[in-house]
């Protein structure tokens, strides 16, 4: 399974609609694109994972590695997740309490 990335930019937030499979095979794709929006001067980022089917400790990483170069130009990174088993592995993780996690791409625009 191949991952996709889909970017567009809505009121100055860039959501990124992630498809597929994030492992060790594909997360390197993620991370380069977030460091890419990033060094554009992109720094409000929503990642949508609903079409995500699987996410391994590689894709973890990735989405912490994304929220700290955020952060380091005080920006945001979002979740977009509804799928319980994608959420169990956040909350396993303790990562539920490092991410904000919306049901929708809507809802996360409307809270940011």
């Amino acid at each position: 399974m191949d991952l996709t990335l889909a970017t567009r930019d809505v009121d100055g937030t860039t959501i990124v609609a992630v498809g597929g499979e994030i492992d060790v095979y594909t997360a390197p794709k993620l991370r380069d694109k977030i460091t890419e929006l990033v060094a554009d001067g992109v720094y409000d980022l929503i990642i949508d994972m609903e079409a995500v089917e699987f996410l391994d400790s590689t894709g973890l990483g990735v989405l912490v590695g994304g929220l700290k170069k955020v952060r380091a130009h005080d920006g945001s990174l979002q979740l977009v997740c509804t799928q319980d088993r994608l959420l169990k592995i956040f909350r396993i993780t303790g990562l539920a309490k490092v991410f904000v996690i919306h049901d929708s791409a809507d809802a996360a625009l409307a809270g940011s």
